[in-house]
């Protein structure tokens, strides 16, 4: 099997050679609190606080005893959340495989992480059941990592089931990690929005969101069409390029009727309807302050990626 990795690298390389590295070299700020060089803030001692924390300085000008408190310079864990369900067997924005995009983000992430010095681990899973791969912390286990996720999304067969996993790391994931959602763009629901509360509490969390491609065009094309919102090739079909009247949905397996192709109102409804989403997804999101993007296209990702890390190094984290 060719490698994985390798065109990861080829667009990372390509894309940040364009702009300033300073999203590759500080791509996020520490989780923890710890001892180093750089300040953080100050505040009241409380007891069990270490004798040398103690700011005496600031403790004679208040009055009253503080601690100086400065950002760690551990290594962290950068846990991937990735969807192998049937919604990523479909196509994205571009009309090229989601899944494709799917490897592609968490490879450019995980290539940062290794540079970063952190490790990673790997949690996917469908409406059948989650699995856990083991930390990595070599080029040789994130090629691991991504394979797995193509195979994943390849056999998948049930519904994508994103509450499940997010439940699954709340319960079994207690140690302090950035925890990387890989999810399509379908609505939240309010029990995404419970979990994703309680994931924020305890770890740093950062959304990415696939885009569908549109299950309706507003005109209908001359040849053969790239796929759908949560649409593929009917099964067994080994390329995404499919005629016109075989756009179907991936998990019902409707096919959408030609028809329908063309029909510039219905295509602005459903598209209308999909900003309405995202609109609230994007709002739900800024008011949990958690670091977000949404791509459709993977001539764009690295990009869009680089931009959220570079949004994100300029947010005060707890």
């Amino acid at each position: 099997m060719a490698s994985l990795l390798t065109p990861v690298k080829g667009k990372l390389f390509i894309d940040s050679t364009r702009k300033s590295t300073h999203a590759l070299d500080g791509a996020y700020a520490s989780l923890l609190r710890g001892h180093s060089l750089d300040f953080d803030d100050l505040r009241a001692y409380e007891y069990g606080d270490q004798i040398r924390d103690i700011d005496w300085k600031a403790t004679a000008r208040l009055g009253s005893a503080v601690v100086r408190r400065s950002l760690a310079t551990r290594m962290h864990t950068v846990l991937f959340v990735v969807d192998t369900g049937l919604s990523m067997a479909a196509l994205a924005h571009d009309e090229r495989p989601k899944k494709d995009l799917a490897i592609l983000t968490v490879g450019v992430l995980g290539l940062l992480a290794l540079r970063h010095g952190d490790d990673f681990c790997l949690v996917n899973g469908d409406a059948d059941g989650v699995r856990r791969r083991e930390i990595g912390r070599s080029e040789a286990a994130l090629e691991h990592t991504l394979r797995q996720i193509d195979r994943a999304v390849d056999a998948a067969s049930v519904p994508s089931d994103r509450d499940a996993l997010l439940s699954y790391v709340a319960r079994t994931i207690s140690r302090r990690m950035i925890v990387v959602v890989v999810t399509d763009d379908a609505p939240v629901s309010d029990e995404t929005e419970r979990l994703l509360r309680r994931l924020r509490v305890q770890h740093d969390v950062l959304w990415i969101a696939l885009h569908d491609a549109d299950p309706v065009l507003a005109a209908r094309p001359a040849g053969p069409s790239r796929a759908a919102s949560s649409l593929d090739a009917p099964a067994g079909s080994a390329s995404p390029r499919v005629p016109q009247r075989a756009r179907r949905d991936v998990a019902s397996h409707w096919a959408i009727p030609e028809f329908l192709q063309g029909d510039a109102e219905l295509a602005a409804e459903l598209q209308a309807a999909d900003a309405a989403d995202a609109a609230r997804t994007r709002e739900l999101l800024r008011r949990l302050e958690i670091t977000h993007v949404a791509l459709g296209a993977q001539d764009e990702a690295v990009a869009g990626l680089l931009a959220m890390l570079d949004a994100r190094s300029h947010v005060r984290h707890r």
